[in-house]
């Protein structure tokens, strides 16, 4: 991964690139930004150059045997930790053993959410988590003596998934790293790290990335439309991850927006039958794809809202949303958009505190009977 294949984000790129040359290398530093802002890219290019041996004042040559490797991900010095689930052909798996599949997915494009990778690995309903014995792997690794770079490289891609156990020992391992240790964490969510580890390591913020720089990153898309690309970079809100689902919509996408529809008709007809049949079919999706579906109905509700002002340019719908919210968005209005929202937002709390899935999605449906009379 090159720099120049990170989208926007130019400041930091220097940033990184000056601390190199300064030989100002913070051992731990963590990577904090919004889904699709380019965390996990940048880790990889910074990683690159730190480790090519001829490198420019702007990038790593792409030439040398260590570019080459990291161009695989098959670097010796490069290692990996992200969240996994408990699969039956392995005994208790770590992320070594999910590697094949995680460079699979990374060579394709290195933005993507958890739950496209939790898709990738067939987790089903399972949690990606990363477990308390990934911290052996972790201290096995590092604890070696470098093969090739002067730096070990550690990546580290949500950490916020990591059990208090597994916490704890890498904690340790940030207070005492080995000699020549980089480690380098992607969160998506600072607050989910805990404290003693955020304060330990370098905080690295990724803003949204600019307009102009996603345009251009779309424009290069074999067969795209130069038409739609203007909509979807005012829908992305800096998210290039964002911008491919308005141009490719994914199946989970709209999976949550067919089933925002159905939950929504069957409240403001008052089919409770099918209501109910609604919210056993939503419990069985597994806990990342439901907090998933609440956070998306939060975020249509809330759009069908400002929608009703006409006020376009602060509307973030792709045209599917837009279509259906001609004849559903006068039902949410000043009446009903703060309780509408609260409830969202409790479920997603109930969801994430293991709640049973099934009464969860059986109250917030029936209380969008009340609501969408208001």
């Amino acid at each position: 991964m090159f720099f120049k294949d990170v989208i926007g984000q130019e400041e930091i790129k220097k940033r990184l690139i000056r601390s190199v040359k300064e030989e100002r290398i913070s051992h731990a530093q963590l990577f904090s930004g919004h889904s699709g802002t380019g965390k996990l890219a940048m880790a990889l290019a910074y990683a690159q150059y730190i480790s090519c041996k001829n490198r420019s004042n702007e990038d790593s040559c792409g030439t040398c045997p260590s570019c080459h490797k990291y161009q695989k991900l098959a670097h010796p010095d490069l290692h990996f930790v992200f969240p996994i689930f408990n699969a039956k052909q392995f005994n208790k798996p770590v992320s070594d053993d999910f590697l094949p599949k995680w460079r699979e997915k990374v060579l394709d494009s290195p933005y993507f959410q958890l739950s496209s990778w939790l898709g990738h690995i067939d987790a089903g309903n399972a949690q990606g988590e990363i477990y308390e014995r990934e911290s052996e792997s972790i201290l096995r690794k590092l604890n070696l003596k470098s093969f090739e770079s002067e730096f070990k490289v550690m990546i580290i891609w949500l950490p916020e998934k990591m059990n208090i156990a597994c916490s704890n020992k890498l904690l340790k391992m940030i207070e005492e790293p080995p000699s020549k240790t980089l480690f380098v964490l992607v969160t998506e969510n600072e607050e989910g790290v805990i404290g003693t580890i955020r304060s330990r390591a370098q905080l690295v913020k990724f803003p949204f990335v600019d307009n102009d720089a996603l345009k251009n990153a779309l424009l290069t898309i074999e067969d795209i439309d130069p038409q739609i690309v203007p909509d979807a970079v005012h829908l992305a809100s800096g998210s290039y991850i964002r911008a491919l689902e308005y141009l490719t919509p994914g199946d989970d996408e709209q999976f949550y927006f067919q089933k925002f529809q159905e939950m929504m008709r069957f409240a403001y007809t008052r089919q409770v039958s099918d209501l109910i049949g609604w919210a056993d079919e939503m419990a069985k999706i597994g806990r990342d794809k439901q907090k998933a579906y609440f956070t998306e109905a939060l975020r249509l509700v809330r759009e069908y809202f400002v929608s009703n002002m006409n006020h376009s340019e602060i509307v973030y719908m792709n045209r599917d949303e837009k279509t259906w919210g001609k004849k559903f968005a006068p039902f949410i209005n000043e009446r009903n958009i703060v309780a509408f929202a609260d409830e969202f937002e409790l479920a997603i709390k109930h969801i994430s505190m293991n709640g049973n899935p099934r009464i969860v999605f059986m109250d917030t449906a029936l209380r969008m009977v009340r609501l969408i009379k208001r």
